[in-house]
């Protein structure tokens, strides 16, 4: 099994160790706390946005929204296991089967003569970002609602949110974008390895004296590319939920 290479130990989010580990980017932590960093991202416009939000009297609590209860508690639960689910069953990021006519039928398998593109993946990874995006956002305004129904305290911290939102969610669309390119390098390296250990097992075959290596099973770094990108995904659908995550712990305290 190719291996990726092993990077320094991060802290933080799993995605950002799974990106620290799977890339051949040296980053050093960041020394700055979290509120330096946010003070760099929020323009001008958003600091008075949120001052005032923060400073003015809270508004009025919001009438005839629906109440947060079980059912909104399963509506959660229902569209982040909605979203892994796609990420899980994509047929793109599913281990290809040896042998049998599933095998044979899928055009990006290794195992064909043609060269696998890495565009194709990158096309789908963006295509799952907007997904998420799109469905972790229309859960996090209908959480934000119920909250601005509760009291005046919590209507306050719905309208927080919302500037928070809005602040960082081009910066959050930007970095995030980037994280498909960081993973050709991955890609590429995962299959330069292989090509280079098959190439030493043939010609170990060919030496008389060689004594007989483990089998190198071709197409097996492409099936562990698909795994690392599929817990990529993963791993940034826990960080776009965890917003929604704040705003179900308010709820359920309100």
């Amino acid at each position: 099994m190719v291996q990726a290479p092993q990077r320094t130990a991060f802290s933080g989010p799993a995605l950002i160790r799974l990106l620290a580990r799977l890339t051949d980017v040296e980053v050093p932590e960041s020394s700055q706390s979290l509120s330096d960093r946010l003070s760099q991202w929020l323009g001008w416009t958003d600091a008075i946005a949120l001052s005032s939000a923060l400073n003015n009297a809270p508004p009025a609590v919001a009438a005839g929204a629906r109440a947060f209860g079980l059912a909104e508690e399963n509506e959660c639960d229902r569209v982040r296991a909605s979203l892994a689910k796609a990420i899980v069953g994509d047929s793109v990021f599913a281990a290809a089967r040896r042998g049998g006519p599933v095998a044979q039928a899928r055009p990006h398998d290794a195992s064909a003569e043609a060269p696998v593109d890495y565009a194709m993946f990158r096309q789908r990874y963006l295509a799952m970002q907007q997904a998420m995006e799109t469905g972790v956002g229309s859960l996090r305004g209908r959480l934000r609602a119920m909250l601005a129904a509760k009291t005046p305290a919590m209507a306050r911290l719905a309208v927080v949110d919302a500037v928070m939102e809005r602040a960082l969610s081009e910066r959050e669309r930007s970095l995030l974008a980037a994280v498909p390119g960081l993973l050709a390098g991955h890609f590429e390296r995962l299959r330069e390895a292989e090509q280079q250990a098959l190439a030493g097992a043939e010609a170990s075959a060919d030496a008389a004296t060689a004594a007989p290596a483990a089998p190198i099973r071709p197409g097996a770094w492409l099936d562990a590319f698909r795994k690392d990108m599929q817990s990529v995904l993963l791993a940034e659908l826990d960080v776009r939920l965890q917003p929604v995550e704040g705003l179900l712990a308010a709820l359920r305290t309100s």
